[in-house]
């Protein structure tokens, strides 16, 4: 990939990457005239929202909601904002180190399941624990983002109208098509391709496409087989992620109806009124139809219609894998969801463990206080107790917070569930999907962990803009915060290690961080 020629120094070559390429590209349609016969006829049961108001004003543009509560959002000024779990503010400001100005915020994107990217009118800024980082390639992309997503291999992918760009390894690629580059997308989102390998969804020129990689750092660009009728056009799209032993799927909202593919294949969907907006994450998906809000558990398969809510002209703004959804009601913001569902923390959606034990806490939302809060995993129950609702428990100090052994799992996919009972006999859920991958090979510094270093750290982590990480000693002395880091998809900033170098690091500090 070349450096857009505005943009061509050295510094910024550097981090464009040259072996993205385009094994074959098959963007025919492969639209049918006709509808599939019959349809899904969604009966969307009334429920009363759970809501959590923020006393900031958020602007109606796209935002980012982490799925362990709050999130980051444009303010109606134009000030980018972190919001947690009760609404209330926390801390986000523009690193020290930045050389560029911040500027008045556009839109907030989702890179991962806790970081985000901020566009503002002076550039682009990754959000991280509190910081707005500006990134090592933000001059070669600009402002303009139509949308980002993250596909189950791990790449970040961000659909601009100079073209599409993936972000894996820390480098920025450019995916082209016969040499020119796949501009124009006007939606997007990550969902299996019809053949079930991990797929980047994708809008062109009126056409529906899919990414898939046919080998590493090897993409194809397929046409798609949906049932589009002739004149029926694609205004917005959403992906759902995998279950454990289900595949996710994606929502397609065309000019006319609503279509879903999931492993049975292409059904449409009609719900009570045809929606203006889609967002999908984790099994959830959340549609606006005017002021109206559906909601579809993929779980339960199960319809709701929101109920209750302020008057007013309704946005999405975001939503989480928790089926929680941050919304502006006319001049206010607020999240909403069925129940007032626990949040987890140490543990993300899809996460790949590694470790025998992990510290995982829930975290429970403003409101009415559950009678009891328990973990479920494999058919056993633990209840855990306030303020600190631990997994594992505390230590006998009855302070620190105490790891959860899942040493006797067996290899693969899970779902660990937090049940938050009520006294009027209801419940609230968050299912969380994740694989157990234990550890097999004891890693060394010298051998594993320095090589990922250099390639992937070494640029921030040497002396600046992050703490220096350039030794062996200042890794060991580090390892729980590393760790951390790169176990919940924050670290690197510059993009997600792939799942050799995650489970390497995670492997190398459960088994001593040995040198």
């Amino acid at each position: 990939m070349r450096p857009h020629p505005r943009h061509g120094s050295p510094a910024v070559a550097r981090f464009l990457s040259t072996s993205l390429l385009l094994m074959s590209a098959a963007l025919a349609s492969a639209c049918g005239e006709d509808a599939p016969p019959g349809s899904d006829p969604a009966k969307p049961a009334a429920f009363t929202a759970t809501q959590v108001t923020t006393a900031q004003s958020l602007a109606a543009v796209p935002g980012f909601a982490d799925q362990s509560g709050g999130g980051i959002f444009a303010t109606a000024g134009g000030e980018a904002v972190r919001l947690r779990l009760d609404g209330t503010r926390a801390a986000l400001a523009a690193h020290p180190q930045n050389t560029a100005v911040l500027g008045s915020v556009r839109a907030t994107f989702r890179l991962g399941p806790h970081s985000a990217l901020v566009e503002t009118d002076r550039g682009l800024f990754l959000a991280d624990q509190g910081w707005l980082i500006e990134p090592l390639w933000q001059e070669v992309l600009g402002t303009g983002i139509v949308a980002t997503a993250q596909t189950a291999d791990g790449a970040a992918w961000i659909a601009h109208p100079t073209g599409l760009f993936q972000i894996q390894g820390g480098v920025l690629a450019s995916l082209k098509l016969s040499g020119q580059p796949l501009n124009n997308i006007t939606a997007m989102t990550a969902a299996p391709a019809e053949d079930g390998l991990a797929g980047l969804w994708f809008t062109r020129e009126g056409r529906l496409n899919v990414v898939v990689a046919s080998a590493p750092g090897v993409y194809q660009v397929r046409g798609s087989d949906a049932p589009l009728a002739g004149g029926e056009t694609v205004r917005a799209l959403a992906g759902l992620s995998a279950g454990t032993g289900v595949a996710g799927e994606v929502w397609v909202l065309t000019s006319t109806r609503l279509l879903r593919r999931n492993a049975e294949g292409w059904s449409p969907v009609d719900l009570p009124a045809l929606p203006e907006q889609l967002l999908g994450a984790g099994r959830f998906l959340w549609a606006r139809a005017g002021n109206r809000l559906f909601t579809y558990d993929a779980d339960a398969k199960v319809w709701g219609s929101a109920e209750g809510l302020p008057s007013g002209s309704v946005t999405l703004l975001a939503a989480d894998e928790s089926g929680c959804a941050w919304i502006r009601v006319g001049e206010q913001a607020l999240a909403i969801s069925q129940m007032p569902v626990p949040r987890v923390t140490g543990m993300h959606q899809g996460m790949l463990v590694v470790e025998d034990g992990l510290v995982v806490q829930a975290r429970l939302p403003p409101g009415t206080a559950p009678r009891s809060v328990l973990f479920q995993l494999e058919g056993k129950e633990v209840e855990a107790t306030g303020p600190a609702f631990s997994m594992g428990g505390l230590e006998a100090d009855g302070e620190t917070l105490k790891a959860f052994s899942f040493s006797s799992l067996t290899p693969g996919g899970h779902t660990l569930s937090v049940v938050s009972r009520f006294e009027d006999g209801k419940e609230a859920r968050r299912q969380l999907p994740f694989v157990y991958q234990p550890l097999a090979t004891v890693p060394s510094w010298a051998r594993d962990i320095r090589p990922i270093h250099e390639a992937r750290c070494a640029k921030c982590h040497t002396t600046s803009p992050g703490r220096p990480l350039n030794t062996y000693e200042l890794w060991k002395s580090n390892a729980q915060l590393i760790n951390a880091a790169v176990r919940d998809l924050r670290m690197p900033a510059d993009g997600p290690l792939d799942q050799q170098g995650l489970a390497l690091i995670q492997r190398w500090v459960s088994s001593g961080a040995l040198p």
